[in-house]
């Protein structure tokens, strides 16, 4: 089995607050005493969508790109992926694209969650890793658990009373990793989600550039309220990725396959 670390990249412990269907970001800064003042740029996975409408089964965010099914309190969620190639030809700065499944966050303000990534560090120089969170508190890297483009991932976060176990599987290597965490969340939602992370200075934060993932397929995707359903057997919106102005398209999901259980996002603008 797997390890787990934490690490500043993939601290995701920013703060987002809803407002209706606008969302302020913030960010909890550690004050050391006697540290130097100058703020190190720390990059978040917020896990909360920044909605920038919502309405009739769809919904825009400035970073997420997926599925919600909601209406329900759900116990269990579950997808699999193909790991996205990450396309750093044409980049001179990093850009970032997080691939998961999870429990909460689309109307509530925490997430269960795990995935993988598929960054670039800078022209020609992609990053993969795995990691799970249960925001708002830090996320932690997997470490061991070797995660490359076209290996098959699979994910699913179950929940007894106030348990919650997390569980990746890489089908490809055979590699397993599952942890087993507690909070009294909500369970009100349950997601699918490409997303775009964002990078924070104390308090002020900013979504990132988002890597060119190509197009992932999440398959297997149902979530357990009682009994499991596919996405298509809740109440759900698709979720398209937008710059904040709501006019550029960053990611976006196609419909549903027929039985509910599928559907592709795919890069559209960094």
């Amino acid at each position: 089995m797997a390890g787990s670390s934490s690490r500043a990249r993939s601290a995701r412990g920013g703060l987002m607050r809803r407002a209706g269907f606008g969302v302020a970001l913030m960010s909890i800064a550690l004050f050391i005493p006697g540290a130097a003042s100058t703020a190190t740029p720390v990059i978040v996975h917020p896990a909360l969508p920044h909605i920038i409408h919502r309405g009739n089964g769809t919904a825009q965010s400035s970073n997420w790109s997926g599925y919600a099914a909601y209406n329900a309190t759900f116990s269990d969620v579950k997808g699999s992926w193909s790991q996205p190639a990450a396309n750093c030809s044409s980049t001179t700065t990093a850009q970032y694209a997080s691939f998961w499944v999870g429990l909460d966050g689309y109307k509530s303000s925490s997430v269960e969650q795990l995935g993988t990534d598929s960054d670039c560090a800078g022209r020609n120089t992609p990053s993969y890793y795995a990691w799970w969170e249960m925001y708002p508190n830090p996320s932690h890297q997997i470490s061991g658990f070797a995660v490359r483009p076209g290996d098959s991932i699979s994910a699913d976060v179950s929940r007894l009373a106030t348990l919650y176990t997390l569980t990746l599987v890489n089908n490809t290597t055979g590699q397993r990793f599952s942890t087993t965490q507690t909070s009294t969340a909500a369970n009100s939602s349950a997601e699918w989600v490409a997303e775009a992370p964002s990078q924070c200075i104390i308090v002020f934060c900013r979504v990132l550039p988002l890597a060119n993932f190509g197009t992932i397929t999440f398959t297997g995707s149902y979530a357990t309220s009682g009994t499991q359903k596919s996405i298509s057997g809740y109440a759900n919106d698709s979720i398209t990725m937008t710059d904040t102005t709501g006019t550029t398209v960053r990611a976006q999901p196609s419909g549903l396959s027929p039985d509910g259980t599928s559907f592709s996002d795919t890069w559209r603008h960094s």
